[in-house]
């Protein structure tokens, strides 16, 4: 592994904005590309920093190759979360970072957060249909599809996926 997983610094705010922007641009996850509202979401890392656990993977070098958003049991960034279960949101690679590992590390990374928090049972997910590759990652990890969970932000326009993780507790 040529990256590490770690919090993301506030000077890294606006550049892992602009990756997860340029993520779900690049990939054709925005309804209404650059003039999509949700664009501005993506892109206010900080926003989410104050509320939730901003993870990043960077190259030795410092590089920000991606991030995700993990939620706590509780935490006001949570979509479907329920009592009793963490969530991650907004997983994203810069192209460079493909194909390197770096978004599997940092689901890994939300994995292990969940299982050290007291009373966490459950680690939950919303995907859009044509993340395919981020589908394996979720399923090669343990990850089981929920389709009862399924639900849409924009009735009608944004059917997503849900996954969920049982947490083993020993």
């Amino acid at each position: 592994m040529d990256f590490i997983i770690r919090r993301a610094e506030p000077a890294e705010y606006d550049v892992l904005g602009a990756i997860t922007a340029e993520a779900y641009l690049g990939d054709g996850l925005l309804d209404f590309g650059e003039s999509d509202e949700y664009l501005h979401v993506l892109r206010d890392v900080a926003a989410r920093a104050a509320d939730a656990e901003v993870l990043v993977a960077a190259s030795a070098e410092g590089q920000v190759l991606g991030g995700v958003t993990y939620v706590a049991s509780g935490g006001p960034w949570a979509d479907i979360a329920r009592a009793g279960e963490a969530e991650f949101r907004m997983l994203d690679v810069a192209r460079e970072g493909r194909g390197r590992g770096a978004g599997e590390a940092l689901v890994r990374a939300c994995v292990d957060r969940a299982r050290a928090t007291d009373g966490c049972v459950r680690l939950v997910l919303s995907t859009q249909r044509t993340m395919h590759t981020a589908h394996r990652i979720y399923e090669r990890l343990g990850f089981v599809r929920t389709p009862e969970r399924d639900w849409e932000p924009i009735p009608g326009m944004l059917p997503l996926l849900t996954y969920a993780l049982e947490l083993r507790r020993s």
